[in-house]
């Protein structure tokens, strides 16, 4: 982006200091509007990628940029549609708006909320770090995962945020631990996934039941999780043989099939009679056929 034009989009998103952490709000938190789904669906899968509980509520709220904070022992993270949508335009991107909330919740995650000090560069640094490990895990590429905090950083330390040098690389930090992560885990061997039971009754030939293998789908056949964001609790792998699989209570279901494009922005697309069209990017990404991120490959 021109030196200019960054400028101009630095001043029309915000004039006060960017991804401001707090320990606790002065006011009460602005009036509660609806959280877009899709906003709801990013940070569940956030959630989901380091495995908590969501202990905070996501409000959209008359605020600059976005910003954890605690009101009355309660957490929140709070954030701006008119911000995140932005600041996703000016980097083209939307892992900008991910990164950000990323970010937030890394604040509360690491317990910065519960100073009263307000931002320090020390914490700052410890949500950077956080946002590259989730981005990561989600699927964004380096550049994705610090598009935001290179746009909207100040290039000097200040009191409460460290220059824009350091956060690029503590974002590097937590992507390449993240990416070592997932590296380790697609070259060893995966562990027995099958749990201790109790020896089940016998039961009468009309009454049996599928047994625990029906309603499992072996480690050696899975190439990757397919997260659908509509359905995030909902299990569904792609196979070696390139089948979308759902895995359900009765047992694995075949719902499509992985198949070839021959269009280098969209490579793939899944072949389903049970889902809307839907496309993979070379970065794991699923799109439907507006463009619009639905999913991704885990």
């Amino acid at each position: 982006m021109p030196y200019f034009k960054k400028i101009a989009v630095v001043l029309s998103l915000v004039l006060a200091p960017v991804l401001v952490q707090e320990a606790a709000a002065a006011a009460v938190p602005p009036a509660a509007v609806a959280v877009q789904s899709d906003t709801r669906d990013i940070v569940q899968e956030i959630i989901n990628v380091v495995g908590l509980k969501p202990r905070f509520e996501l409000r959209a709220a008359d605020i600059d940029n976005a910003a954890a904070v605690i009101y009355n022992g309660k957490r929140y993270i709070l954030y701006s549609e008119r911000f995140l949508d932005a600041i996703n335009n000016a980097v083209h991107t939307d892992w900008a708006g991910v990164s950000i909330l990323a970010h937030e919740i890394g604040h509360h995650l690491n317990g910065h909320t519960l100073s009263r000090s307000g931002s320090n560069p020390a914490d700052e640094l410890e949500a950077d770090e956080f946002s590259g490990f989730v981005l990561r895990k989600m699927g964004a590429s380096l550049a994705e995962a610090q598009a935001a905090i290179n746009l909207l950083s100040e290039e000097e330390t200040s009191r409460s945020h460290p220059g824009r040098s350091y956060r690029l690389a503590a974002i590097s930090k937590g992507w390449r631990s993240a990416d070592e992560q997932l590296l380790a885990s697609a070259s060893n061997p995966k562990p027995d996934s099958r749990a201790i039971e109790p020896a089940p009754r016998q039961p009468r030939v009309a009454q049996q039941q599928p047994t625990a293998q029906s309603a499992s789908l072996s480690s050696r056949m899975v190439l990757s999780k397919v997260v659908f964001s509509q359905a995030p609790r909902e299990q569904f792998y792609l196979t070696t043989r390139l089948q979308l699989v759902h895995l359900t209570k009765d047992g694995p279901r075949v719902i499509g099939k992985l198949v070839k494009t021959g269009d280098a922005r969209y490579p793939y697309y899944f072949k389903s009679e049970y889902l809307r069209t839907v496309f993979i990017t070379e970065r794991g990404e699923l799109v439907n056929k507006q463009g619009q991120r639905v999913g991704h490959l885990a």
